[in-house]
């Protein structure tokens, strides 16, 4: 159901959920300060409530409402990446709802890069809690149509057209001595954050241990996340995926194929993207989606090369094939 600017502030401003466009993807937004609301966020996804939700701010000047210290580092690198696919994870104020933290003792914040995002967090005067508006564990959407095939064609959805990043925002951890993690791996890579930071990634070592209870939980960390309904399958090469579909072919499964970069075609559906990690991640979830919805047996998918440009994609296609790749 669409709905205007208009309508989707006051809904949210009445305790409803409304599915958003972000440059990432789809969110299911709801009054960060809400908690009744923010329970139909976590009920409409089927989401475990130990999973926290990122709020989504209009400006940096409104961190300080959430988290109970924002370092340097963290300062540098909102400066440099918001608005954009950044999520920042620092302590949380003590006022903060542990309903939205999944009881955590950190708060996730960013600022979308989408103008129609921007415009109703300041129409609606809300901060918007917004995880990807799709049930828990299920393809993330990149469109409208996304959002109502699988949430309902009655879930309320501001239109702001397909998402250009496609994928969800790059993670990071930032403890209060300015220390910080990648936690998921998005389009601002750990490359950019270091340089930005000026420090590398915390990591584990006996000079300084990392004790896993001291790392917050972040969303999209499930083994089984971002997946397509068909079951999916995934490969090293194109030789092997070819292989496969011909073996499924024999025994009668039917199969449709996603495969990246140019070289021979598997002989049955197949979408073929450029070999550029940014063109396939804004494509990635829309493609996945109209494979989903051929209704084969199985989608076979070659794998990107595994460097540090294309981490968010492999990042996403191993959670959503949760097997070993071939």
């Amino acid at each position: 159901m669409r709905i205007s600017l208009e309508d989707a502030a006051v809904r949210l401003q009445q305790g409803e959920v409304v599915a958003i466009p972000t440059e990432t993807v789809y969110g299911l937004a709801a009054d960060a300060s809400n908690d009744l609301a923010l329970a139909k966020i976590f009920s409409t996804k089927q989401r475990p409530a130990d999973h926290p939700l990122i709020v989504h701010i209009s400006d940096l000047s409104q961190v300080s409402n959430w988290a109970s210290v924002f370092p340097d580092t963290a300062h540098k690198l909102a400066k440099a990446f918001w608005p954009g696919p950044l999520t920042l994870i620092l302590p949380a104020k003590d006022h903060v709802s542990k309903v939205l933290r999944g009881g955590e003792t950190t708060i996730a914040l960013r600022v979308p890069k989408h103008p129609m995002a921007l415009a109703l967090l300041n129409l609606s005067q809300l901060s918007l809690a917004a995880p990807s508006a799709n049930l828990f564990t299920q393809l993330s959407p990149t469109t409208a149509a996304h959002v109502e095939a699988g949430l309902g064609a009655n879930m309320p959805v501001l239109d702001g057209g397909a998402c250009q990043v496609g994928i969800e925002s790059s993670i990071v951890s930032v403890a209060a001595d300015g220390s910080w993690l990648l936690l998921r791996p998005g389009m601002i890579s750990a490359a950019d954050i270091s340089r930005v930071a000026g420090q590398s990634p915390q990591t584990a070592g006996p000079s300084k241990p990392l004790a896993a209870p001291a790392i917050p939980k972040a969303p999209g960390q499930h083994a089984l996340h971002y997946s397509p309904r068909t079951p999916l399958l995934l490969f090293k090469d194109r030789a092997s995926l070819i292989l496969a579909c011909e073996n499924f072919q024999q025994t009668d499964l039917r199969c449709a194929a996603l495969v990246i970069g140019v070289g021979e075609k598997p002989n049955c559906p197949t979408t073929v993207l450029n070999n550029v990690p940014t063109e396939v991640a804004e494509q990635l979830y829309g493609v996945l989606h109209d494979l989903d919805a051929l209704k084969v047996d199985r989608l076979l998918v070659e794998l990107p090369a595994a460097t540090a440009a294309w981490a968010a994609v492999l990042d996403r296609l191993t959670r959503a094939g949760h097997t070993k790749p071939r």
